[in-house]
This record gives C-alpha cells, sequence and structure tokens, in this order.
C-alpha cells in the first residue's frame, strides 16, 4: 500500500477541524442553500458576531468557504460542492452505529 505524504494527512486534519463543530456544521448547511452575511448567520446560530466570525474564518481558512464583499457587509457562500456526499457518509456512519447499539440491548 503507498502512503500519501505527511502533508497530504496534515491537510486533511485541518479540513475535518473545520468541519468538527456543531455551530460550524449549521452554518454550513443553511450556506450550501445560498450566501449569507455574518448578521444573518449570527441570528441562526444564536451566538455573538465574534464568535461566528471566527467560525467562517476557520471555515475559509480550509478552503471550505468563500466571501464576498458588497459594501460594508461580507457575504459567505460554500466554495467546495462535495459536501452532500460528506454528509451522506456521516449519515451513514450513524446509521450503523445505532443499528448496532439496537442490536446489543435486542431491539
Amino acid at each position: 500500500m503507498k502512503l500519501k505524504s505527511r502533508h497530504r494527512y496534515e491537510a486533511r486534519a485541518r479540513v475535518a477541524k473545520a468541519l468538527a463543530h456543531s455551530s460550524r456544521l449549521l452554518m454550513l448547511d443553511v450556506l450550501a442553500e445560498g450566501e449569507m452575511c455574518v448578521g444573518e448567520l449570527t441570528e441562526l446560530v444564536g451566538g455573538d458576531q465574534s464568535t461566528v466570525s471566527k467560525h467562517l474564518a476557520v471555515l475559509k481558512q480550509a478552503g471550505i468557504i468563500e466571501d464576498r464583499k458588497a459594501g460594508t457587509k461580507t457575504f459567505y457562500r460554500v466554495k467546495v460542492c462535495c459536501l452532500a456526499k460528506v454528509w451522506e457518509c456521516v449519515e451513514a456512519v450513524l446509521q450503523q452505529n445505532l443499528e448496532e447499539q439496537q442490536a446489543a440491548v435486542g431491539e
């Protein structure tokens, strides 16, 4: 088996870490529907604007989202279209875990 370079695994880890927060996952779900500004995302997430901005910076640095300036507002959108496949995989793991847990308790 040929292993990929250490740099490749570190890059993958940065993307995985960016996805490893429930607020960022929520923001990605809504951004998949269309772009939004920080204020809209702050209202949706229910946090303060500085926290939402930090979450957006993490996603942007990982290359998952991009932004566009319009006057005084910054709008964010999903940069990659493959996230639906990631979520399908995550949901498949969750479903498998549930089935195993149900089998373990005899349901």
